[in-house]
């Protein structure tokens, strides 16, 4: 077995360890479990770290659990924000934990017939029945308060960085995620708990509990990876129009593929070793040739390939990279009748938009792409003396002619028309 804990730290993905978690992995196959909240029907990049620290602990011979939160995924983790989030029901929890599951298959294996094929599970099979009771009995009289009050996440929220406070439910949520852990520790055997660092708080509660109730010789661990940010020191994994999901339905595989192609040089080097499952003498060598020519961006095209493949598909990857190409290198009109609507409007978002009446249809081109208002062409005269030269095309063919008819057979996807004037100056006309 490849050691995990090496694994992670080459890899810029360790943060904090318990004292004899890496002994232990060095060991035995470990069961080790990661939770996310099922609060959308996608995961998005800010869940990536987590999930490939699954995938690498598989790699190594280990047995991941994904712990769905059902249960807690209805109350909300303090950690990290200031105001109580919203209670799902049932069914939308369903609903989001199918779609997670369907995503995070394309990392891990949940199938196979190996002893560390990777499970899922949901905290609320075992939440639902369990009393407030039993609760307070089996739980609550093993951690106390000052133990519970001292933890950062709730400090910062009782020290005024909340407008209301911190709610007794939430208070209770690193009990309940100590449960999750203790639960799962009887149940499937689980010794080691994996998550963010803004996590280790709930996880050593954890690991607490579980010594508490079952005696100090408990093996029962936390690992944490680091908060991944920018170079800047922003938030990784946020954008202008929010955040880049998994789900190509919210983030479409070309946008998805241009978040990594357009990374600084100093993010692609953290993040081609964070986000994908490249060796180290593969990744140290695109280093050494993108630093020799950062031009090229060496390590941003291999690490958005990388990471687009695993998320989506090669399908996938090939249509990004092709409507890629259509801004920036040579494509035909195939090219661009290719894409899916939403594609087309992420590829085109960012050049000038115009609107007409489908009246135009059958007028000559000159006369659609020169009206009042739009700013194409300078005039009349001049887009004819550039329609001569070959300097003009719609929807990536040269027009033959200025005054050739522009008619409904031209539109894509029913109502766009591509005018390129040179090899990189496009505007978009929408006829409605």
């Amino acid at each position: 077995m490849k050691n995990f804990v090496e694994e992670l730290r080459w890899r810029g993905m360790l943060a904090q360890i318990m004292p004899g978690t890496e002994e232990l992995l060095q060991k035995e196959m470990v069961s080790a479990y990661l939770g996310t909240d099922p609060t959308a029907d996608s995961l998005h990049i800010g869940h990536l770290c987590g999930i490939m620290m699954l995938r690498h602990l598989q790699r190594c011979g280990h047995k991941p659990y994904l712990l769905v939160g059902g249960a807690t995924g209805m109350i909300g983790d303090p950690s990290g924000k200031s105001q109580e989030r919203n209670l799902l029901d049932a069914e939308t929890l369903y609903h989001n934990q199918e779609a997670i599951k369907k995503q995070v298959s394309k990392f891990l294996d949940f199938d196979g017939s190996e002893p560390n094929k990777a499970e899922m599970v949901n905290n609320y099979d075992w939440m639902k029945d369990f009393t407030f009771l039993d609760f307070a009995r089996v739980v609550g009289k093993h951690i106390t308060v000052n133990y519970m009050m001292a933890k950062d996440s709730v400090q910062k929220r009782l020290n005024g960085e909340a407008r209301d406070g911190l709610s007794f439910t939430e208070f209770t949520y690193q009990l309940l995620q100590g449960y999750d852990f203790l639960y799962q520790y009887q149940h499937y055997g689980v010794k080691l708990q994996l998550g963010g660092n803004d996590q280790w708080g709930n996880m050593t509660t954890g690991t607490e509990l579980i010594r508490r109730t079952l005696g100090g010789e408990a093996e029962a661990y936390c690992l944490t990876c680091p908060l991944i940010t920018k170079a800047d020191g922003k938030k990784f994994g946020k954008t202008e129009s929010g955040n880049i999901w998994l789900d190509r339905n919210r983030t479409t595989p070309y946008a998805f593929y241009q978040f990594w192609l357009n990374v600084s040089d100093d993010d692609a080097e953290k993040y081609i070793k964070i986000f994908t499952s490249l060796e180290k003498d593969v990744i140290d060598g695109l280093i050494g040739e993108h630093r020799q020519d950062p031009g090229r961006r060496t390590l941003q095209r291999r690490l958005a390939e990388e990471v687009t493949r695993m998320v989506h598909s090669q399908e996938d990857l090939d249509m990004a990279v092709a409507a890629s190409n259509i801004l920036f290198g040579k494509s035909t009109k195939e090219n661009l009748l290719r894409l899916d609507e939403q594609t087309f409007a992420d590829v085109f978002k960012d050049v000038p938009h115009y609107e007409v009446s489908e009246d135009v249809l059958g007028q000559p081109a000159v006369d659609v792409f020169c009206q009042d208002g739009m700013q194409i062409f300078p005039s009349k005269s001049e887009m004819r003396k550039l329609v001569k030269g070959g300097g003009v095309s719609l929807n990536k063919e040269k027009l033959a002619a200025f005054d050739q008819p522009v008619t409904a057979d031209d539109l894509i996807d029913g109502k766009y028309l591509l005018v390129q004037k040179g090899k990189k100056n496009y505007s978009l006309i929408i006829v409605k």
